[in-house]
């Protein structure tokens, strides 16, 4: 079988910025393909672990808010305190093509906003206040790939 080797997309990168196009695959716009795809492997603080793909994915419903911080792969070493729904249902297909709608609270309902905003070409940075992303403008202006910092490529491999 002949696999395409994945690597880590970071901030600056315009890919993270383009919306993803409609279809099907096992990788996200943070690894360099333009689809709406995404995974999650998430543990909520009761202990259930939810580990599933989300193909197309349509948040269909919002409620509350809540403010937690958050990090992203792309943009390593820099977290913030982002304002998300505090529930959401969520509409996408799994890794067969098969429907589903998801209820989420929790650490579930933010990786699965974060992720989608990632579809849509919006990052975590993009949600806060001008005056927050200002406070970060030096930091995020040295973040750079790996494969910049030295003459070997990348090795990061995702864990979404």
């Amino acid at each position: 079988m002949n696999r395409k080797r994945l690597f880590l997309r970071y901030y600056g990168d315009p890919v993270l910025r383009k919306k993803a196009e409609a279809g099907v695959g096992l990788a996200a716009p943070q690894v360099g393909i333009s689809s709406r795809v995404f995974v999650v492997d998430v543990t909520d603080g009761g202990g259930v672990r939810t580990k599933r793909a989300f193909v197309n994915p349509v948040i269909v419903e919002r409620a509350g808010t809540v403010v937690g911080e958050e990090g992203c792969l792309s943009i390593p070493g820099i977290r913030a305190d982002v304002k998300r729904a505090a529930r959401i249902v969520v509409e996408a297909a799994d890794e067969d093509g098969t429907p589903f709608r998801l209820e989420a609270e929790g650490l579930l309902s933010r990786a699965v906003q974060h992720e989608t905003d990632h579809l849509d070409g919006v990052l975590f940075v993009d949600r806060l206040s001008a005056i927050k992303r200002k406070l970060l403008e030096g930091r995020l202006k040295r973040v750079r790939p790996p494969a910049e910092r030295s003459a070997e490529p990348s090795r990061t491999t995702p864990s979404l």
